[in-house]
């Protein structure tokens, strides 16, 4: 296997050569300034801690592995495309965020079931008019460092985008058409007369239903497992990611991090590009 360090700043040698020793690679190679592969090294449980202390993010990927062998990649919205989750934004101009927030941290957790959380804080928003929606994408609304980077390389390279959330359709939709996303699925607030009226319409999009769509998706492709990356931060994203060959744990809580392929803890969305470079 071939070890591949990165971080958000230049890597020291000092760092590399303390890794290299680790796992008795037979040589480094430099990606960029921020990304060293280590060619032909052995596992060793130090890394992980070595790589944490030092705010680093480490891979074990098979030799030649590249981006190229993927069709398509699957994305969470809240808290991995983006940086926020709007559902919390959009409680914030209710006044509210603090006790939805607690709720939605619950539900990523896995502490709480998520269709029961998402329909208890969508309640929460009742009368709140509809405005309130653009304005979180307009004002609080940002996209997760790496993200453009990472696009860029995809479309490049002819792979398949899909944008999947337990949050809602209004954002999803813009973020689609902003980035030019091939596939785009979320929930749907229920809007009468211009008031959010606490509900969600239709079909709720739980953690299922994200893996369900994954799996369609991939079947219409004309895909298989093994050619599909899926990305996400919370216990909701879990049966998505286990429908995926790769599976990458995006600034995520501990239980996804544990059942995840790879861990992002500290670099952006485009860490993808050095992690399969071949």
């Amino acid at each position: 296997m071939n070890l591949i360090i990165q971080a958000t700043y230049e890597i020291l040698p000092s760092q590399i050569k303390t890794i290299s020793g680790l796992t008795s690679a037979i040589r480094t190679e430099q990606i960029s300034s921020n990304a060293y592969r280590l060619v032909n090294v052995h596992h060793h449980d130090g890394v992980a801690s070595y790589c944490w202390e030092e705010h680093l993010d480490y891979g074990y990927v098979r030799p030649n592995q590249k981006l190229t062998d993927f069709g398509m990649v699957v994305m969470d919205m809240d808290s991995t495309l983006i940086t926020i989750e709007c559902i919390d934004e959009i409680a914030d101009m209710h006044g509210i965020k603090h006790y939805v927030s607690s709720i939605t941290e619950s539900a990523m957790r896995r502490d709480i079931d998520f269709a029961e959380s998402l329909l208890s804080r969508v309640a929460l928003l009742e009368g709140l008019d509809e405005s309130v929606l653009q304005r979180v994408y307009d004002e609080r609304l940002q996209l997760s460092p790496g993200t453009d980077i990472l696009l860029a390389a995809l479309k490049q390279n002819s792979i398949k985008t899909m944008l999947i959330s337990n949050g809602f359709e209004f954002f999803t939709e813009r973020l689609s058409s902003r980035l030019g996303l091939d596939f785009a699925y979320a929930n749907t607030l229920e809007i009468i007369n211009g008031k959010l009226s606490g509900k969600v319409f239709g079909e709720i999009m739980d953690a299922k239903g994200k893996a369900d769509k994954l799996v369609q998706t991939r079947d219409q492709l004309s895909l298989n497992g093994r050619q599909v990356i899926a990305i996400g931060d919370g216990a909701n994203d879990l049966k998505m990611m286990s429908q995926a060959s790769v599976s990458i744990a995006y600034h995520a809580k501990a239980v996804v991090r544990s059942q995840a392929t790879y861990a992002f803890n500290f670099v952006g969305l485009d860490g993808l590009i050095p992690l399969f470079s071949g």
